[in-house]
């Protein structure tokens, strides 16, 4: 059984090498690579973790659910085929997963006092996330986004921090192209409009 490092501890990919495909790494993996696993974790360990850290609000609970998606991404690895990128299979357990606990939950508790400084404290490595972290501290975009309808939110989250496109999104999310785009553009108005003084 493999223990995944906390996300704080784990190595970055070095950058400035040409990177081997998620879905051939996961292939490799599938067939026995172990450094091909660590690999693709090192990648996706941050955004993913972030992504649950929004929806669930509770580190102790996202960490919890971030370890298991990634024991399901490894129990699956034997019957993984790569009918989509890796990125959009990670984020449809991811999906999956959130909706089990929610189903369990029957609702969705608000954000706590401290999320933003919770959030603030999330290792973040990668300058357009770190843009986005510091603009909405300043504009009060968290909030903003906790008022959008959970489609939209959604949508959101996966399109400008997990930079998925938006068949991606559609794949994770079970919506056609026109849906995700629609959901998009009137949560960016919403958004627009909760910012405006």
């Amino acid at each position: 059984m493999l223990n995944l490092r906390a996300v704080s501890e784990a190595a970055a990919h070095p950058s400035g090498t040409r990177e081997t495909s998620d879905e051939t790494l996961m292939l490799a993996y599938a067939a026995g690579d172990v450094a091909a696993f660590e690999q693709l974790y090192a990648r996706h360990r941050q955004r993913l973790y972030r992504f649950l850290l929004r929806e669930l609000r509770e580190p102790a609970l996202a960490d919890e659910i971030y370890q298991d998606i990634w024991h399901r991404v490894i129990a699956a690895r034997a019957s993984w085929q790569p009918d989509a990128t890796f990125a959009t299979w990670l984020y449809r357990i991811a999906r999956n997963r959130l909706a089990d606990h929610w189903r369990a939950a029957r609702h969705r508790p608000p954000a706590p006092h401290d999320a933003d400084a919770r959030l603030a404290r999330v290792p973040d490595d990668d300058t357009p996330e770190r843009r986005l972290v510091a603009e909405q501290r300043t504009t009060g975009l968290q909030r903003a986004l906790d008022a959008l309808p959970p489609e939209q939110r959604e949508v959101v989250l996966l399109r400008l921090e997990q930079e998925l496109t938006l068949e991606e999104i559609g794949a994770v999310t079970g919506a056609g192209r026109e849906t995700v785009k629609s959901r998009l553009r009137y949560a960016m108005d919403r958004l627009r409009a909760a910012m405006t003084p």
